[in-house]
C-alpha cells in the first residue's frame, strides 16, 4: 500500500473537483408554497403551518421572485397554480418525501404524527401527564413524547414542539405568550390546622413555612399583605412544587400554592385553605405558552394548545392581573 494511501484518514472528505452547490430557495418559502398547493388553499396551508394567510401570500411571492416565474394565478380573491406552478408543486412533493424518508430513518420521533411537549416537572407530574390521555383520545394519530426542564435555561437547548414554562422565560428565540393566572394562597393538612389553631395570617408564626420554587415567594407573599415583620417558627426548602405540597399533605408545614397543581388534594380533603381565601389570596401569572419560532408544520401543535386551554380552569386563563409590586 502506498504511503499516501496509508497515512490518508479513511473518512477525510476531499472538497477537491466537487461541484458547487446550487442556490436554493429560502426553506420557509418552499414550505408555504408545499402547504398551499397541496391544499389548494392558501387558507388552509396556513392552517397547518399554524401562520396566517398573508404570511403564506407573502413567503410565495418571495418564491417567486426567487424564481423569476409565477406560481399562482391570483385572481377575484382566489389563487389557482400555474403550469409552472404544478410542475414545482409535483417534484417538491417528491423531494419532501425524500427529506421525511430519510429522517424517519435516524429521528422517528420527530415524524408529522409526533408532538414533542416540554414543561417543568411538576407542571407534568401533577397535572399534564394524568390528563394527556383525553388529548389522545380526541387526536389518536398523534404520538406524544413529554420531556420536562429543569429550568426555563432549557428552552434554549431542548428540542420541543411546545412548552409550558412556569415563570417568564428569558429567552429571544422562542415565541412567548401568557397562560394561565393562579391563585395562590397558603395550604395545609386539615390536622396541621387544628393542632397549630391556624385563623388568621399571623397564626404562621407558631408554622413551618414550605418552601419551593414558586411563581410568589413567602417573603412576596407576606410583604404584598402587609406582614412583612412576620417570623414563622421554622422553614423548610424544596427544589420541587410536587415535593413541597406532598410534604404539606403529610403534616410538614404550610405551603404556598396555586390551584392548578393540588387540585386533587384539595379534593380529597388532604389539603385545605385554612385562611379566608377573600382577603389570603393572591393572583400572578405562572405559566406561559412557549412556542419555537420559524415556519413549521402546527397542526398537531395548533390542536394541543387548544385542549389545554379548554383543560385548564376557565376562570384562570390569560387575565390580566395588577403587578404584585415585588
Amino acid at each position: 500500500m502506498g504511503a499516501n494511501a496509508k497515512n490518508s484518514p479513511p473518512c477525510e472528505l476531499r472538497s477537491t473537483g466537487a461541484a458547487k452547490r446550487p442556490r436554493l430557495p429560502p426553506l420557509k418559502a418552499l414550505l408555504a408554497f408545499e402547504a398551499a398547493s397541496r391544499h389548494g388553499s392558501f387558507s388552509q396551508g396556513a392552517e397547518e403551518l399554524g401562520v396566517t394567510p398573508s404570511a403564506v401570500s407573502h413567503q410565495i411571492q418571495v418564491l417567486e421572485d426567487f424564481l423569476g416565474v409565477k406560481l399562482f394565478q391570483r385572481h377575484a380573491g382566489r389563487a389557482t397554480l400555474t403550469g409552472e406552478g404544478r410542475i414545482y408543486s409535483r417534484e417538491l412533493e417528491h423531494a419532501f418525501g425524500a427529506i421525511a424518508e430519510a429522517t424517519k430513518l435516524v429521528a422517528p420521533q420527530s415524524q408529522q404524527d409526533h408532538l414533542v411537549i416540554a414543561s417543568g416537572p411538576s407542571f407534568a407530574a401533577k397535572w399534564l401527564q394524568p390528563r394527556l390521555s383525553e388529548f389522545q383520545s380526541a387526536h389518536p394519530d398523534v404520538r406524544v413524547r413529554l420531556s420536562t426542564l429543569s429550568s426555563t435555561d432549557d428552552l434554549d437547548t431542548s428540542r420541543f414542539d411546545i412548552a409550558i414554562a412556569y415563570a417568564l422565560p428569558q429567552t429571544t428565540r422562542h415565541q412567548v405568550r401568557p397562560l394561565l393566572v393562579e391563585r395562590l394562597r397558603p395550604l395545609c393538612s386539615p390536622t396541621l390546622a387544628r393542632e397549630l389553631g391556624l385563623r388568621t395570617l399571623r397564626d404562621l408564626s407558631r408554622a413551618t413555612l414550605i418552601h419551593s420554587t414558586n411563581a410568589v415567594t413567602w417573603t412576596d407573599y407576606l410583604r404584598k399583605l402587609g406582614f412583612s415583620e412576620l417570623r414563622a417558627a421554622n422553614e423548610f426548602w424544596l427544589d420541587r412544587s410536587s415535593m413541597a405540597i406532598d410534604a404539606a399533605v403529610s403534616g410538614r408545614g404550610v405551603v404556598l400554592e396555586g390551584d392548578v397543581l393540588v387540585e386533587q388534594e384539595l379534593r380529597d380533603g388532604t389539603l385545605i385553605a385554612p385562611f379566608d381565601d377573600e382577603t389570603c389570596s393572591i393572583e400572578a401569572t405562572s405559566y406561559y405558552l412557549v412556542r419555537p419560532k420559524g415556519f413549521r408544520s402546527g397542526a398537531q401543535i395548533t390542536a394541543f394548545e387548544k385542549w389545554l386551554r379548554s383543560a385548564l380552569p376557565e376562570a384562570n386563563l390569560t387575565k390580566t392581573v395588577s403587578a404584585l409590586g415585588v
